[in-house]
């Protein structure tokens, strides 16, 4: 760790976790009694491994800190009361079910005893008035928290992510297993503007350059270096008459924000979170990194609730893009036409060929990576910027399965830079390190996040950024039209006069903004309806070969053979890609403490032992709008005294079918790879829909252009206006309907036909 290798910031990071003895200060009002902290100290004692360089006692301190201060991952089941009370009363549970053993509280249970409890709970104990395989899913979730990030525990794992880029090729992992093929079988490459048959030609081209990728790692002195993204100075006065505020700056906001400077718009965009410089600012450590997620209490109720915070939300300039793991696969145009094909779901007012152009540019713009031609949907005007990124082990390991089984497969379009890159009138951009630590923040610039190629662009052209301003309210004339905004910063209120309003806040925030902004757009009751997240189960398995699954771009490898299966066994409408999937070791862990598995202590740790050995596969499959899946607001409040989401979400059986379905293939794939004791992991995400566009105001609170149909002047562009989930990553359609509501909005500002 004292190595030049290791940047500053994560060098700062690991050296407080080493350093400090517990590291945060319990609050003087303690949440917990001598008996009810003496118990947790037990009960963290058995959750970790017997070897933890966290030591029970510690554990203990730093979750009854977190409860005291009232931090929280951004959200809770809706069924469990806050979680300083649901601690309380399951460590009173299981001094209760102590008693009913015979010993005075769980304390004096022998080990094993303990365990046994333990299990019971994480199984199902039958509490009256909690759930205890949630109560034991949050607790395994906060000791795992401490254990994993510890920089023993991670070298332990095998994981030397935090070495950083130059530090790969100096340690001698820059480059690929020994067991994985040198000569990558990738697909070539066409160059924007080229046509099909320069393919051919730079086939070989696009394989070496792809392989170098990774055997070396670009080093500072010899790449470009980031862009920078800094605050603009303030541009226009709060009682100056804008052409528009922007609020939120995500794969929404973002390139509107900046087509709108670009046209020549008085535009101000209002950012919740704080603008990074991910160079200074952002550690290679994931626990450090949870800055980057909304982690504003959302309450998840239904049958299947969504986990939020590191799930589907971001805050900051960037918004969700800053941690994304830039998987960037086109909608196929039966994807927008759900209700036409299958007679269930929702058709989308507008068609791929209308925004085959915008995707286009986006890949243009924030320089996808890959396979040219794509091997799935309609042939495309233009191919990939740039060749594939580098294969890691899981997914060559996918494809080993699916060849065997006759699946196709391909190198999966990623917005990351396989080659030092510039689009025109964008910052030159280094390539990526193959690092893998894109769920976490980009260092580097390689990633396309909207912090690093729209917003510096749309600062120079004149739009004015304030971050850390929470949008608040609208004010409207006489007429009824969109007059200004009220926002919050530093705790006081502020307005910015206004002729034009975007809401860019995501599926969440823009449907609670509008609901508590007494039901603003409402008049057709759709806002927070038709909620939906992606079917996104993955299978993890173990292999044989090393696969490091920290190193490389998370989803290198794709297969839409799966994008409307046939056989007897498919009975549901829509269908799903698979990718493969790397993950980052507290990731990882977190997701196995959430799986239901009961794996703590000498188990948990033995795991994880052979984290340096997993690899993943994962799905994500179309999701049909139900009547019981939707957002309203809570009548608890938040930390600016508004009302939490409350978001219900249930799998129908659509969505139950398919996910049903994608287990059998994944399970089918990794056993034809060699996969030792696979294990599911059932999960949803990305979520749409809650304010859907439509034709007319039956069917929608926005038109196509993204203008709601109610209220003059206010705008909505983000993953909230979704008809239907779409059967891929939600990014680059976002970012490309983007595009699209600002280039009409300037054709109407400028008075030409749109």
């Amino acid at each position: 760790m004292a190595s030049p290798l290791v940047t500053a910031a994560t060098r700062a990071v690991l050296q407080a976790r080493l350093d400090s003895p517990v590291a945060a200060t319990v609050s003087t009002s303690s949440m917990f009694d001598a008996t009810e902290r003496a118990t947790l100290v037990a009960i963290c004692g058995r959750l970790l491994p017997p070897d933890s360089p966290i030591s029970a006692s510690r554990a203990a301190m730093e979750i009854e800190a977190r409860l005291g201060r009232g931090d929280g991952p951004g959200w809770r089941y809706d069924a469990m009361p806050a979680d300083g009370l649901a601690c309380r009363l399951g460590l009173a549970h299981l001094d209760a079910g102590a008693r009913s053993r015979g010993a005075p509280d769980f304390t004096a249970l022998d080990v094993a005893g303990q365990d046994a409890l333990l299990r019971h709970t994480a199984q199902g104990a039958g509490w009256p008035d909690l759930d205890s395989r949630r109560w034991f899913e949050m607790l395994m979730v906060d000791v795992t928290g401490q254990h994993v990030p510890h920089p023993a525990v991670q070298l332990a794992m095998g994981h030397l992510g935090f070495a950083d880029a130059a530090g790969w090729k100096a340690i001698g992992l820059g480059g690929r297993e020994p067991w994985q093929s040198q000569s990558l079988p990738v697909a070539a490459m066409v160059a924007p503007g080229s046509t099909g048959a320069t393919a051919t030609a730079t086939a070989t081209a696009a394989t070496t350059a792809t392989t170098a990728a990774t055997a070396n790692p670009p080093s500072s002195a010899s790449s470009p270096k980031p862009p920078e993204t800094r605050r603009a100075p303030a541009s226009f006065g709060e009682s100056e008459v804008v052409d528009a505020v922007v609020i939120g700056t995500g794969a929404g906001g973002g390139p509107l924000l900046w087509r709108l400077a670009r046209a020549g718009l008085r535009v101000v965009a209002l950012e919740a979170g704080r603008h990074w410089r991910p160079g200074r600012d952002f550690a290679t450590d994931e626990k450090a990194q949870e800055k980057l997620f909304w982690t504003d209490e959302r309450l998840s109720a239904g049958s299947d609730p969504i986990a939020f915070g590191s799930n589907n939300s971001g805050i900051g300039v960037g918004g969700s893009t800053l941690h994304f793991t830039a998987y960037t696969p086109r909608p196929q145009p039966d994807d927008l036409r759900l209700f036409s094909d299958f007679g269930v779901g929702c058709d989308w007012p507008l068609s791929y060929d209308e925004l085959a152009p915008y995707f286009d540019e986006v890949e243009a713009l924030v320089g996808v990576s890959g396979p040219t031609p794509y091997p799935w949907g309609p042939a495309r005007k233009r191919g990939y910027p740039l060749p594939p990124l580098p294969l890691n082990a899981a997914a060559e390991l996918m494809q080993r399965g699916c060849a065997a089984l006759g699946i196709t497969t391909s190198a999966a379009a990623n917005a990351a830079l396989s080659r030092d890159y510039a689009a025109p009138g964008m910052s030159a951009r280094r390539a990526c390190s193959n690092r893998g630590f894109c769920q976490a923040g980009c260092t580097t610039g390689a990633k396309g996040s909207v912090d690093v190629v729209f917003v510096p662009p749309a600062l120079a052209a004149g739009a004015e950024l304030r971050s850390e301003c929470f949008g608040r309210w609208i004010e409207r004339d006489s007429q009824g039209r969109v007059s200004g905004v009220v926002y919050l910063q530093d705790g006081k209120e502020r307005r910015q006069k206004c002729r034009n309003v975007f809401l860019c806040g995501g599926g969440i925030e823009t449907p609670r903004f509008l609901l508590f902004n007494e039901g603003l757009s409402n008049g057709s009751g759709l806002v927070g309806r038709n909620f939906m997240a992606h079917v996104g189960r993955q299978l993890w398995a173990r292999f044989d070969e090393a696969t490091h699954p920290w190193k490389g771009i998370p989803g290198g490898l794709i297969s839409e053979d799966m994008h409307r299966p046939r056989g007897d066994d498919t009975d549901f409408a829509g269908g799903y890609l698979l990718q493969s999937i790397g993950v980052m070791p507290l990731t990882y862990a977190t997701q196995l403490a959430r799986s239901g598995r009961a794996v703590f202590g000498a188990a948990l740790g033995e795991h994880l032992a052979h984290y340096d050995h997993i690899a993943g596969i994962n799905v994500l499959g179309d999701c049909l709008p139900h009547a019981g899946n939707f957002l309203e607001l809570s009548d608890e409040r938040d930390g600016r005294g508004l009302p939490k989401p409350r978001i219900h979400f249930s799998a129908g059986a659509n969505e139950q079918r398919m996910a049903a379905h994608a287990e059998r293939a994944m399970r089918s794939i990794w056993q034809a790879a060699g996969a030792r004791e696979p294990w599911a992991f059932d999960r949803f995400a990305h979520v749409a829909g809650t304010c859907r566009m439509g034709r007319d105001d039956a069917r929608g609170v926005v038109d196509p252009d993204g203008r709601s149909f109610e209220v003059p002047g206010l705008h909505i562009c983000d993953n909230s206006v979704f008809p239907s989930a779409l059967s891929v990553n939600p990014a680059l359609t976002i970012m490309a309907l983007s595009l699209r509501t600002a280039d009409r909005f300037i054709a109407r500002h400028k008075g030409a036909p749109a």
